[in-house]
């Protein structure tokens, strides 16, 4: 229980913060429950933009150098819901819902 209130904090038991520095997302497998709304922060710490996408959890957003961005996700079923930057597809995380 204490790795999944040090993974999604914030705004609660529905809001993913990642961090994006040094060409990867922190964390990496933030987990969160199932069948309900979620909220991903995303904040872009690198000198140039990146594109957040997931074909799985239908967003795609890109965001601008040392910005910030939320991004509102449908509720979703138990799984696992790759994310990346498909500027660098190299940096890829995973959601994973319980």
């Amino acid at each position: 229980m204490a790795l999944l209130a040090t993974q999604v904090r914030a705004g609660g038991p529905n809001e993913i913060c990642l961090t994006y520095a040094n060409g990867q997302f922190e964390p990496k497998e933030p987990t969160v429950p199932a069948d309900a709304p979620l909220t991903i922060r995303v904040k872009n710490m690198e000198g140039k933009a990146i594109e957040f996408e997931s074909e799985t959890l239908k967003i795609e957003k890109v965001i601008a150098a040392n910005s910030e961005a939320v991004l509102n996700v449908r509720a979703m079923k138990s799984g696992r819901y790759e994310f990346y930057n498909d500027f660098n597809e190299k940096a890829r995380g995973f959601v994973n819902v319980q």
